[in-house]
């Protein structure tokens, strides 16, 4: 509602103060001269004056003035900016970030503007720290403002972090240039020097020379444009609202956009190349529509006059939150609904909702340092569910949170898992923050708080803390205070955000009976890693509890497992069903054995309600038998996120050595009943991955078995599908996953209808639009033979869809033949036919063909330096190409032979954290096929008797 949104504006007024560029933030454009041949002063004696890595806190940076002039024809830019700062200790030096920058001059100014030093200053390096330090030989006194002036200039940066550049073709073959930024987490130190922490949140004015034939963009509106020569324009920014230099963006490109305006007035703008305008529309509904949600949802205007989103040819990530200018690949903000898929849909809406939410937790608050980001991403991811879920329903997105959360199980299940809240100081430790704990384990742990908490707790919690925190920095504790509606006197005194203790504990949230320690709890779900295990076991009227870890590297045989165990406890919010009751039964789990009372007349109860717990669920003596039964006699007295839940449990349990295979291979024998898309993909999933697993080993026959088993089985559902683009999106989602295993597992009637609607592409030379849904499929079927691979890569060239991009490079990476598989890989690290952005998805699909399998792994090992080189280390790219080119090894010489390449990288392999999880992965793998080999063959030799 409008008027909630003016009110809440009003009130919040008092809180925006200092938000606001600062009063004496003049601009210094070209700062009084020196005297005329004035020597600059002797670095000899000086030595670099901070050991440590992260800047003193001591100097304060209030106002940035930056002036840029790029260059995309020498590929280079000049600048100077001129920061404000309040010093806080007296000294004799400025330490702050830069990194790659030839700093050609330095200068302080007092608040007069008068020069400190009549000479140049001295700047001294320390490369290792990408920090700089400008020594003043005039103290500057504690309690003054001064301003820092710095000339600089850089090559734009090859890669995807700091200013770089980025090209694209046109239809007519053109390569025009643009050039854009990238700097979250540690990367605005490239483009000007900076304080680059996210605790010195500061104003931004900045300034962008260019040529009359480009735009420039940046956080804030364009406020007037000046000419500086003939062919020279100077784009000047409105001044920012205090925020990180993380998010500070600029580019300058010739790109087209689309523009509308939300019920608020903030102006919204869609950006991509020329050709691609078309394929702008769809982002632009979705971005206005989000952020008419958001200001509703928490309840805080959007605090900016405009969101430009962007789409940037080469961009590593999938995309980046900027204030004001969000840039994207791509594939997540462009949508051609002739070529784009209903799942490329949905992830273009998502990817908008994801960083739209950042707007609020990320950029309004900031996590204080990088230990803490899941403050940003979990919550961004989890708003992603709750965002297209308000807005777009039929997209049905809560069908996806489960996969989420199971992916964080399958990290958290290693012991190289890390809690969600971790100590990382350097740039590569900085970067693998950004990993599935931060984003799925995050999002997961919110969602069962907020179905703890209720919706509306958990909401006004939310909104207490981003208004209380606005334009500031949180750590996780402000977070559980804001959420447990407790907080100081002082804060109570000024009636701004929260209530009294004693009000508090009268408002207690009661659980169980019992008033909740909310930090304590949570602590136990932030501070420690991994994820717990409930065993349940049936005892007449009551339930028997026990937790423990659940790791699937480690057997509770092994000697290890005390060890591993030790000092794990969760305080568990249970929840539970039983057939004697409707109601959904909680209790607060927080001993390593519990019990519970659920009466005699219950003959089955199923533990953790539509898993929106973050924990797993163990039914020992015969308790699994019973959910089997229940499965195939009466499936739907539980609701499908239960059954999905049920299939994920009991198949992690078998790799954690917990059940036996047939077990679950038994449970799952009801999916011939089955009609809801989530478990029937969930129980077909788990059989593809034991067949891309035994495909890759020397198993003809078991290969075999089971694919003639999964077709078998499945035969039904695979007739059902029909190779078109109708029905809802859970539908079509079935279709494009069942006929693309029912092809890859050849089965006659799938490859022949593939290759007939190939045959048809073909013959239109490519103007055919196929189905969206079985696109992937058909081009994939196509790519088998020599012409097929050759048109498909000569569309692949002069396509203007990202969508359709993707999906021919998945069938050009399925063929069978090893001589092109090594040719597309070598076009990827090349760089120009593949973009060096999609290097490491081609990696992972060379890798997931069994005839890929070694050769993408072989590359990896070869190319090693140049990767690195090319993504940095620790970003998820790496992190990508070494957990996926080693996710399907399941020997023991395999194992050692990762383990012998890891060894010769030693130096960079120590510093990643993901070696670690490939080598736990392979060895998963290796003791999977150990234990369940035999088990799987004998089970199938019956199944196909």
């Amino acid at each position: 509602m409008v008027s909630a949104r003016l009110l809440v504006l009003s009130l919040f007024s008092a809180s925006l103060v200092g938000s606001q560029p600062t009063e004496s933030s003049q601009q210094v454009s070209s700062p009084p001269a020196h005297p005329a041949g004035e020597p600059s002063l002797s670095i000899d004696n000086l030595s670099f004056p901070w050991s440590r890595l992260r800047l003193p806190k001591y100097i304060i940076p209030l106002h940035y003035h930056l002036l840029l002039h790029p260059n995309l024809t020498s590929l280079s830019f000049t600048g100077s900016v001129q920061i404000q700062i309040d010093v806080q200790n007296n000294t004799n030096w400025v330490v702050l970030h830069s990194k790659g920058l030839q700093i050609s001059k330095a200068t302080i100014l007092d608040q007069n503007l008068t020069h400190l030093s009549e000479q140049v200053l001295p700047v001294l390096h320390n490369p290792s720290h990408e920090q700089i330090g400008i020594f003043s030989p005039r103290v500057l006194s504690s309690g003054q403002k001064y301003f820092l002036y710095i000339e600089f200039g850089a090559e734009l940066a090859e890669g995807f972090y700091g200013f770089y550049k980025s090209t694209y073709r046109t239809s007519t073959g053109e390569t025009r240039t643009l050039a854009s930024t990238h700097f979250e987490p540690t990367s605005a130190r490239m483009a000007f020097p900076c304080f680059d922490e996210p605790s010195f949140k500061a104003n931004f004015s900045v300034r962008i020379r260019r040529r009359p034939e480009y735009i420039s963009l940046s956080n804030m509106p364009v406020i007037k444009t000046v000419e500086v020569s003939g062919d020279l324009l100077e784009d000047q920014f409105a001044p920012s609202v205090q925020m990180s230099t993380y998010l500070v963006a600029f580019v300058i490109c010739d790109f087209k956009s689309v523009t509308g305006t939300t019920s608020s007035g903030v102006q919204v703008s869609i950006y991509a190349a020329p050709e691609k305008w078309q394929q702008t529309h769809y982002a632009l509904e979705v971005a206005v529509k989000m952020l008419d949600f958001y200001e509703e949802f928490f309840n805080i205007r959007y605090p900016l006059p405009k969101q430009d989103l962007i789409a940037i040819p080469d961009f590593q990530s999938g995309a980046m939150e900027n204030w004001g200018l969000t840039t994207y690949r791509e594939t997540s903000l462009l949508y051609d609904p002739l070529t784009s898929s209903v799942s490329d849909k949905l992830w273009v809406t998502m990817v908008i909702g994801h960083e739209l939410a950042h707007q609020w937790f990320g950029n309004l608050v900031t996590m204080e340092w990088w230990n803490d980001i899941w403050l940003n991403e979990g919550f961004a991811r989890y708003m992603e569910y709750i965002s297209v879920e308000a807005t777009y329903p039929d997209l049905k997105v809560e069908e996806y949170l489960l996969h989420t959360c199971f992916a964080a199980v399958g990290h958290d299940s290693l012991n190289s898992s890390r809690p969600i809240s971790s100590p990382a100081e350097n740039p590569t430790q900085i970067k693998e923050m950004f990993d599935t704990v931060s984003y799925d384990k995050g999002a997961c742990v919110l969602h069962m708080l907020r179905h703890f908490l209720t919706d509306e707790v958990f909401q006004r919690g939310i909104v207490r803390y981003l208004r209380k925190y606005s334009y500031k920095n949180a750590h996780n504790q402000d977070l559980w205070d804001s959420l447990a509606n407790t907080c100081s006197e002082e804060d109570f005194i000024s009636g701004k955000h929260c209530y009294s203790s004693s009000q508090a504990s009268k408002n207690a949230y009661l659980f169980a009976g019992e008033h909740l320690n909310l930090t304590a709890m949570m602590n136990t779900w932030t501070l420690q890693k991994g994820i717990p295990l409930v065993t349940v076991t049936r005892k007449g009227a009551r339930l028997l509890l026990r937790q423990d870890r659940f790791l699937k590297t480690v057997l509770p045989s092994d000697p290890q497992w005390s060890t591993l165990q030790k000092g794990f406890l969760w305080h568990i919010p249970l929840t539970y069903k039983t057939d004697s009751s409707s109601t959904i039964h909680r209790h607060l789990m927080t001993s390593p054995t519990d019990s519970i009372h659920i009466g005699e007349e219950a003959s089955w109860v199923k533990v953790n309600s539509d898993m929106t717990g973050y924990y797993m669920v163990h039914y020992e003596d015969g308790g699994w038998d019973v959910m089997t039964k229940l499965l195939r006699e009466n499936h739907t007295a539980l609701s499908y996120k239960d059954r999905t839940h049920l299939i994920h449990n009991a198949f992690q349990l078998v790799t954690a050595g917990h059940l036996p295979l047939n077990k679950a291979l038994d449970l799952i024998g009801y999916l011939l009943l089955e009609t809801h898309t989530v478990p029937l993909l969930q129980g077909l999933g788990y059989l593809e991955a034991f067949y891309h697993l035994v495909e890759k080993r020397d198993e003809s026959v078991l290969t075999h078995n089971l694919g003639a088993y999964i077709l078998r089985f499945f035969r039904a559902i695979i007739d059902q599908q029909t190779w078109s683009d109708s029905g809802t999106v859970s539908e079509r989602r079935l279709r494009t996953e069942v006929l693309s295993l029912a092809c890859h597992l050849d089965d006659p009637p799938c490859v022949k209808r593939a290759r007939q609607h190939f045959s048809d592409w073909l013959q239109s030379n490519g103007t055919l639009n196929l189905p969206t849904d079985v696109a992937e499929t058909v081009y994939s079927v196509g790519a088998q033979d020599d012409h097929g691979w050759a048109s498909l890569l000569h569309t692949y060239k002069i396509s203007l869809s990202e969508a359709q991009k993707h999906k021919i490079l998945y069938a050009l990476a399925s063929s069978k033949d090893t001589s092109k598989l090594e040719g597309l890989l070598e076009l990827g690290l090349e760089g120009k036919v593949i973009r060096s952005q999609d290097l490491s998805t081609l990696i992972l699909m060379v890798a997931r063909n069994p005839k890929g399998h070694y050769l993408a792994w072989d590359f990896v090992k070869k190319n090693w330096d140049t990767l690195v080189q090319k993504f940095q280390l620790g970003s998820f790219c790496i992190r990508n190409i070494i957990i996926g080119t080693t996710s399907q090894f399941s020997s023991p010489e395999e194992l050692t032979e990762v383990q012998s390449f890891f060894e010769s990288i030693k130096e960079q392999a120590s510093q990643l954290r993901a070696t670690q999880i490939a080598l736990d992965n392979v060895l998963k793998n290796v003791r999977w096929v150990q234990r369940n080999l035999e088990t799987l063959r004998n089970w199938l030799n019956e199944q196909m008797q």
